[in-house]
Protein backbone atom coordinates (compact mmCIF):
# COMPACT_ATOMS: atom_id res chain seq x y z
CA UNK A 1 0.00 0.00 0.00
CA UNK A 2 1.16 3.52 -0.86
CA UNK A 3 0.63 6.21 1.77
CA UNK A 4 0.00 9.65 0.24
CA UNK A 5 0.68 12.11 3.03
CA UNK A 6 -2.21 14.41 3.91
CA UNK A 7 -1.00 17.59 5.59
CA UNK A 8 -3.50 19.99 4.05
CA UNK A 9 -1.02 21.10 1.39
CA UNK A 10 -3.09 20.44 -1.71
CA UNK A 11 -2.19 18.60 -4.92
CA UNK A 12 -3.37 15.28 -3.48
CA UNK A 13 -6.30 14.65 -5.84
CA UNK A 14 -4.17 14.58 -8.98
CA UNK A 15 -1.66 12.25 -7.29
CA UNK A 16 -4.43 9.91 -6.12
CA UNK A 17 -5.97 9.93 -9.61
CA UNK A 18 -2.63 9.07 -11.21
CA UNK A 19 -2.11 6.16 -8.81
CA UNK A 20 -5.65 4.95 -9.52
CA UNK A 21 -4.93 4.93 -13.26
CA UNK A 22 -1.91 2.75 -12.51
CA UNK A 23 -4.09 0.32 -10.53
CA UNK A 24 -2.27 1.03 -7.26
CA UNK A 25 -3.79 0.74 -3.81
CA UNK A 26 -3.17 4.09 -2.14
CA UNK A 27 -4.47 5.86 0.95
CA UNK A 28 -4.51 9.59 1.59
CA UNK A 29 -3.59 9.76 5.26
CA UNK A 30 -1.89 11.50 8.16
CA UNK A 31 -2.38 8.45 10.40
CA UNK A 32 1.02 7.53 11.82
CA UNK A 33 0.24 3.80 12.06
CA UNK A 34 -0.93 3.67 8.44
CA UNK A 35 2.19 5.51 7.29
CA UNK A 36 4.49 3.20 9.26
CA UNK A 37 2.87 0.11 7.72
CA UNK A 38 2.93 1.43 4.13
CA UNK A 39 5.19 -0.05 1.45
CA UNK A 40 5.95 3.38 -0.06
CA UNK A 41 5.29 7.00 0.75
CA UNK A 42 4.41 9.88 -1.57
CA UNK A 43 4.76 13.37 -0.12
CA UNK A 44 3.07 15.89 -2.45
CA UNK A 45 2.43 19.55 -1.83
CA UNK A 46 1.84 23.07 -3.06
CA UNK A 47 1.98 26.27 -1.03
CA UNK A 48 4.36 28.02 1.34
CA UNK A 49 7.20 26.17 3.06
CA UNK A 50 6.76 27.77 6.51
CA UNK A 51 3.05 27.03 6.59
CA UNK A 52 3.65 23.44 5.43
CA UNK A 53 6.25 22.84 8.16
CA UNK A 54 3.77 24.12 10.76
CA UNK A 55 1.18 21.64 9.46
CA UNK A 56 3.66 18.76 9.69
CA UNK A 57 4.47 19.71 13.28
CA UNK A 58 0.78 19.88 14.24
CA UNK A 59 0.22 16.39 12.84
CA UNK A 60 3.42 15.02 14.43
CA UNK A 61 4.66 13.83 11.05
CA UNK A 62 8.19 15.24 10.97
CA UNK A 63 10.03 12.37 12.65
CA UNK A 64 7.85 9.75 10.93
CA UNK A 65 8.91 11.12 7.55
CA UNK A 66 12.60 11.49 8.45
CA UNK A 67 12.79 7.94 9.84
CA UNK A 68 10.98 6.28 6.92
CA UNK A 69 13.11 3.49 5.44
CA UNK A 70 11.13 2.37 2.40
CA UNK A 71 10.86 4.16 -0.96
CA UNK A 72 9.81 7.79 -0.49
CA UNK A 73 8.87 10.36 -3.14
CA UNK A 74 8.51 14.10 -2.52
CA UNK A 75 6.75 16.08 -5.27
CA UNK A 76 7.09 19.87 -5.82
CA UNK A 77 6.82 21.44 -2.33
CA UNK A 78 7.26 17.92 -0.95
CA UNK A 79 10.70 17.76 -2.58
CA UNK A 80 11.63 21.24 -1.32
CA UNK A 81 10.70 20.31 2.25
CA UNK A 82 13.21 17.43 2.14
CA UNK A 83 16.04 19.97 2.24
CA UNK A 84 17.63 21.96 5.08
CA UNK A 85 16.45 25.56 4.66
CA UNK A 86 14.13 27.64 2.48
CA UNK A 87 14.33 31.31 1.61
CA UNK A 88 10.52 31.17 1.47
CA UNK A 89 9.81 32.41 4.99
CA UNK A 90 13.43 31.74 6.04
CA UNK A 91 12.40 28.44 7.58
CA UNK A 92 14.27 25.30 8.59
CA UNK A 93 13.03 22.22 6.76
CA UNK A 94 13.24 18.42 7.27
CA UNK A 95 17.00 18.34 6.67
CA UNK A 96 16.98 15.01 4.87
CA UNK A 97 19.55 16.65 2.61
CA UNK A 98 21.70 19.68 3.43
CA UNK A 99 20.58 21.65 0.36
CA UNK A 100 19.06 25.12 0.34
CA UNK A 101 15.86 26.22 -1.40
CA UNK A 102 16.34 29.51 -3.27
CA UNK A 103 14.05 32.11 -4.85
CA UNK A 104 14.41 32.59 -8.61
CA UNK A 105 15.89 35.99 -9.49
CA UNK A 106 12.98 38.17 -10.57
CA UNK A 107 15.39 40.67 -12.14
CA UNK A 108 16.56 38.34 -14.91
CA UNK A 109 13.48 39.02 -17.03
CA UNK A 110 11.79 35.61 -17.14
CA UNK A 111 8.36 34.86 -15.74
CA UNK A 112 8.21 33.91 -12.07
CA UNK A 113 6.73 31.50 -11.10
CA UNK A 114 8.19 28.97 -13.51
CA UNK A 115 5.01 27.47 -14.97
CA UNK A 116 4.67 24.97 -17.79
CA UNK A 117 6.63 22.29 -19.60
CA UNK A 118 10.40 22.25 -19.49
CA UNK A 119 13.15 19.82 -20.40
CA UNK A 120 14.62 17.64 -17.66
CA UNK A 121 17.97 15.85 -18.01
CA UNK A 122 18.38 12.60 -16.06
CA UNK A 123 21.26 10.77 -14.46
CA UNK A 124 21.53 6.98 -14.62
CA UNK A 125 19.47 6.31 -11.49
CA UNK A 126 17.23 3.21 -11.80
CA UNK A 127 14.12 5.31 -11.21
CA UNK A 128 14.58 6.62 -14.78
CA UNK A 129 14.38 3.16 -16.35
CA UNK A 130 12.87 3.14 -19.86
CA UNK A 131 12.98 6.93 -20.12
CA UNK A 132 15.12 8.92 -22.52
CA UNK A 133 18.06 10.94 -21.19
CA UNK A 134 15.93 14.07 -21.58
CA UNK A 135 12.15 14.37 -21.21
CA UNK A 136 9.64 17.20 -20.76
CA UNK A 137 7.74 17.58 -17.50
CA UNK A 138 5.27 20.07 -16.06
CA UNK A 139 6.49 22.60 -13.45
CA UNK A 140 4.82 25.18 -11.17
CA UNK A 141 7.21 26.86 -8.70
CA UNK A 142 8.90 30.10 -7.68
CA UNK A 143 11.62 28.50 -5.54
CA UNK A 144 14.17 25.91 -6.54
CA UNK A 145 16.61 23.49 -4.90
CA UNK A 146 20.24 24.27 -5.60
CA UNK A 147 22.37 21.78 -7.54
CA UNK A 148 24.21 19.38 -5.22
CA UNK A 149 25.66 15.89 -4.83
CA UNK A 150 22.06 14.69 -4.30
CA UNK A 151 20.94 15.93 -7.73
CA UNK A 152 19.79 13.16 -10.09
CA UNK A 153 17.95 15.36 -12.62
CA UNK A 154 18.42 18.94 -13.75
CA UNK A 155 16.43 21.68 -15.43
CA UNK A 156 17.49 25.11 -16.70
CA UNK A 157 15.39 28.24 -16.02
CA UNK A 158 16.06 31.85 -15.04
CA UNK A 159 19.75 31.45 -15.89
CA UNK A 160 20.00 28.68 -13.28
CA UNK A 161 20.56 24.94 -13.59
CA UNK A 162 18.58 23.64 -10.65
CA UNK A 163 17.72 20.27 -9.13
CA UNK A 164 14.68 18.85 -10.87
CA UNK A 165 15.28 15.55 -9.07
CA UNK A 166 17.01 14.54 -5.84
CA UNK A 167 17.98 11.29 -4.19
CA UNK A 168 19.44 10.45 -0.83
CA UNK A 169 19.26 6.76 0.05
CA UNK A 170 15.54 5.79 -0.07
CA UNK A 171 14.40 9.43 -0.43
CA UNK A 172 13.55 10.65 -3.94
CA UNK A 173 12.21 14.08 -4.84
CA UNK A 174 10.97 15.74 -8.03
CA UNK A 175 10.39 19.46 -8.44
CA UNK A 176 8.11 18.84 -11.42
CA UNK A 177 4.70 17.15 -11.28
CA UNK A 178 4.88 13.62 -12.73
CA UNK A 179 1.15 13.20 -12.04
CA UNK A 180 0.44 16.14 -14.39
CA UNK A 181 3.02 15.21 -17.04
CA UNK A 182 1.09 12.76 -19.21
CA UNK A 183 2.47 9.42 -20.32
CA UNK A 184 6.09 10.12 -19.37
CA UNK A 185 5.00 11.15 -15.87
CA UNK A 186 3.03 7.94 -15.45
CA UNK A 187 6.09 5.94 -16.54
CA UNK A 188 8.15 7.68 -13.87
CA UNK A 189 5.54 7.05 -11.17
CA UNK A 190 5.41 3.40 -12.22
CA UNK A 191 9.20 3.21 -11.91
CA UNK A 192 8.98 4.62 -8.38
CA UNK A 193 6.38 2.01 -7.48
CA UNK A 194 8.69 -0.74 -8.73
CA UNK A 195 12.11 0.54 -7.66
CA UNK A 196 13.99 -1.63 -5.19
CA UNK A 197 16.49 -0.16 -2.76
Amino acid sequence: MVAVIDYNAGNTRSVMNALSRLGVKAELTSDIDVIKSSDRMIFPGVGAASWAMDELKKRELIEIIKEYQRPFLGICLGMQLMNSFSEEGNVDLLNITANKVRLFDKNVGVKIPHVGWNEVTFSSDPIFKNLREKEYFYFVHSYYVEYSENTIATCFYDNVTFSAGLRKDNFYGFQFHPEKSGEVGEKLLKNFLEVSL
